[in-house]
Parts: structure tokens; sequence; C-alpha cells
């Protein structure tokens, strides 16, 4: 699952750019190779799966170091693969005969790749060095179109804040190692056994350096503008999967040091309140649509830590309940926001790129788009009212999972936090709700009525996410199988079994 992406990556890109210089500027061969090589991830992702459903870990260990796949690390390693998927067959039509578009798909590879190894990580060190590979690869993707300043400027300032995240993650391991003598991560666990100052500093220090790629407030100041300027399939890849592979690492990390605090559970609850409330104002003056959807993206990560933070803090109360509604809405934010960014990037090339236009998709733009482009348009509302939490589509049911473990805990301050949540949900209410009223009671654009046609391979992956978001919405407990092994091992990070 992890050598395949990696080793095939540098090949996509060598055969891509041999194609490129002898078959009149055609890539094609590093597009369909990027496609299989996805498939055939997923297809060793569903046989890695069968132990761990029997309550199993698998372990490899090679030299010094370790991987263990677990049920966390098979959720993040399954939404990866599988939005990857979604979002090369997308790319077929929207980044063709764009420049460097083998080195598109090479990086795209790359980066599943890198955050499959990242939720394998069993230690310290090697959980790094996944986080910058995957930093690194999304990187040279946010930057894609080097030619605009735009594009390098959003480039740039999420290269300088993932670069002192990165330094601050050094920081932490190196207060670990020099208190415990180790790196490996269950052998952390075993031997931290109380409060010691300096490993409270390091886990501070790993809640600030991964909270930069999980972009908790105020350290989200990146998230816009790279969702806004990379290609529309990486603005899913980010929004979708990036942040929260972020906060995967960080729940690793922190995991090793439950002991030494009682109050992780507690910085997420509160860091889940402010990126909620954050997230959902700053969307509401948005203008952009990908940066509107940017900002609902900080919100939602809200609902995944009071999720977590739940469990973490009441575990005799809510017991897994927290972090299975927190890991199924991790999924079904991967299905919503990659949903909703892929109809915005269909719209956009129809309307704006497959004219030579790089302009953003304002909200103007979508004034009628229902009258020319009704499927697309069909796919973006229910993205939007899923991600808003209108039943009974799939992200009302995780945000109820995750409301009803909050009432679990039968403490006065967490059904508070409940009731909040509740309140923030019907608040994206206001910036999604305008959008689809845009798009299906407004008369047409001139820039609607002149569009470009979308492609079929571009309308498949909006299909089977919209059927997704549907199904899991009616049908919950089709998920259980990923999410409750998911909740379980993080238990068990945390010294809850």
């Amino acid at each position: 699952m992890i050598a395949l992406p990696l080793v095939a990556a540098p090949i996509i890109y060598l055969i891509g750019r041999l194609s490129v210089r002898s078959r009149a500027q055609s890539a094609a061969p590093a597009r369909w190779m990027a496609i299989v090589v996805l498939l055939v991830t997923a297809v060793l992702a569903f046989f890695a799966a069968q132990p761990i459903l029997q309550g199993k870990t698998l372990t490899l260990t090679f030299y010094a170091i370790s991987l263990r796949l677990d049920g966390v690390a098979l959720l993040l390693g399954a939404t990866v693969t599988f939005l990857g998927l979604m979002v090369a067959i997308f790319s077929l039509r929207y980044m063709h005969g764009d420049e460097g578009e083998e080195k598109y798909y090479a990086l795209l590879v790359a980066m599943v790749g890198s955050i499959i190894g990242l939720g394998c990580a069993a230690d310290l060190f090697n959980l790094w060095v996944w986080f910058e590979v995957m930093a690194i690869s999304s990187f040279m993707l946010v930057a894609f179109y080097r030619d605009q300043p735009a594009s390098l400027e959003a480039g740039l300032k999420y290269l300088v804040q993932s670069a002192a995240g990165s330094v601050l993650i050094l920081l932490g391991i190196a207060l670990v190692f020099a208190s415990t003598g180790m790196l490996d991560l269950a052998a952390i666990r075993s031997v931290v056994n109380g409060p010691a100052p300096i490993l409270i500093a390091a886990g501070a220090l790993f809640i600030i350096g991964f909270g930069v790629k999980a972009a908790f407030v105020p350290l989200h100041t990146w998230l816009p503008d790279a969702h806004s300027q990379a290609p529309s399939g990486i603005s899913a890849m980010l929004s979708g999967i990036v942040i929260e592979a972020g906060l995967v690492a960080m729940l690793r990390a922190l995991g090793a040091l439950a002991a030494v605090s009682s109050l992780w559970g507690v910085l997420l609850l509160i860091f889940g309140a402010f990126n909620m409330l954050v997230g959902n104002l700053m969307a509401l003056r948005q203008e952009q649509v990908k940066r509107l959807l940017a900002y609902s993206s900080v919100s939602h990560l809200g609902y995944m830590l009071v999720g977590l933070g739940a469990s973490i803090t009441f575990p005799l109360m809510v017991g897994t309940n927290g972090a299975e509604g927190a890991f199924f809405h991790l999924f079904n934010h991967a299905t919503m926001k990659g949903l909703a960014f892929l109809s915005v990037g269909a719209l956009l090339y129809a309307l704006h790129i497959a004219r030579g236009d790089h302009g953003p998709l304002v909200l103007s733009d979508l004034d009628g788009a229902s009258r020319r482009y009704p499927a697309v348009a069909f796919s973006l509302a229910v993205a939007v009212l899923a991600l808003g939490g209108l039943p009974p589509l799939s992200g009302f049911m995780s945000k109820w999972m995750i409301f009803v473990a909050g009432f679990q805990s039968q403490n006065g301050w967490m059904i508070a936090l409940v009731i909040f949540m509740a309140l923030n949900s019907v608040l994206s209410l206001g910036y999604y709700a305008p959008l689809v009223n845009r798009m299906f009671r407004h008369t047409p654009a001139p820039i609607v009525e002149n569009g470009a046609r979308v492609s079929v391979s571009m309308r498949v992956p909006l299909a089977l996410l919209t059927l997704l978001t549907v199904v899991l919405g009616f049908w919950p407990t089709l998920l259980s199988w990923l999410t409750a092994p998911a909740a379980a091992a993080l238990m068990a990070w945390f010294g809850v079994q």
C-alpha cells in the first residue's frame, strides 16, 4: 500500500515526460498509470483490511523503520486512496494539456502514498518523515500554476507555515527523546506514567506543529489561499484528507504522551469550538466559492475535534462513540468536500478554464447554473447541503453521532458545547443555502449561457460521490466496519481499552 504509490510516482513522471517529448505534447500514459496505481492500491487496502476487521494489528519492521496498520491507519489509507482515485479520474479532462501534467499525476500518487505511510508510522521520527513527504508533494501541487503570481504566493505561504510547524515538531521529538531515550510510540506510552514538564512542552509543540497542517485556529491562515489557488482536484485533496492527515499525526504523537496530562482531550474541545465559530464566520463573507469552501473545512475540523475530545475526556461515559462519530465525519467530510470542490472545479473549467481564463469562480458565476449544468449543480447542492447537516444526508448522520456522544457525557460544559455546535451547523446554512438558491432560482448569468461542456470524466466522480453522500445518510452503519476499529485504536493510543 505504501511502496507501490511511492515507487510508481517517479516512474509515472519519467514515462509521462518521455511521452510529452515524443507524442506531440501528450501525457496520456501518466494519466492512466496514475489511475491504475491507485486502483491496485485500493485492492491492496482491501486485503490488508481483513485482519484489522478481526481485531488484529499488522506490524512491519524494516531495520529501524516500524510500520503499524491499525484501525486509524486503515481508515486514513482507504479514504485517501478512494478520494485520490476520484481526483485522478476527474483530472483526465481538467488537467488535459496543462504544462507539467505528468508532474501533477506523479505528485498526486506520491501524496497518497505518503499519507498512507503517515497513518502507519509507529515511531516519532518516521511520523515526521512521512509528514514532510506529504508536505513537499502537496506544496508543489499548491504552486502548480507557477506562472500565476497568486498561485506562487499561496505556495510560499503554505511552505513557510508548514516549515515552521515542522521545526516545532522536530523540537518536540527532541524533547521526548531527551526525556525517554526512545522514539517508538508504543514504547514511549509504556514508560510515561505521570506529569513531566519537558513532555508537556513536547505535547504543546506537537499540537502547534501538527496543528498548522490540520488548520487549527489561529494556525489556519495558509488554508484559504492554498485551496483557492491549487487545481480543483488538489483543493479536494487538501480539504478532504491532508488536514485530516495532520490531525491523525497529532493524535498519534499525543497518544504516546497520554499519561503526561489529562487535559489533551480538553484542548481538543477548545480548539474544536474556535474552529467551528471562526470557520463559519469567515466563510460568510467570502465571494470566491473555493475560499468559502476552504473556510468551511476549518469549521468541519471542529466537529471532528469535539467528537475526539469527548471520547478522550469522558471515556467512561462516552466510550468510543464520540471517536467513532468523529472518524465517520472524517470520511464523510472527505467525500462531501471532495464532491463540493470537484463540482466547483467542473463549473470553473466550463466557465473559465476552457476559455483560457484562470480567474476565480465567484458566487455570481453560479447564477442559473442548474439550467445549463443540471447534473453538476445537483452534485454541488447535495455536497453543500450535506456539509450544512441537512437530513438525511451523510453530514447530518455523522454530526448527529457526535451530538449524541456529547450528551452521553452528562457534563454541563460538554452539553453546552454540543448546543453551540448545533447552532454553528445552522449558521453554516447561511452561506450554503444562498449558494444553492443562486444555482436553481436565479436567471442564468451570461457566463453560464456561454459556458463549455462538462466532460464525462468529470461527471463520473461527481455521480459516485453524490451517490455515496446520499447512501451513507440513509445507511450510516454501512461504514461501521471502518470507523469502529479506528475508534478502538484511538482509545488504545490514549490508554483507554
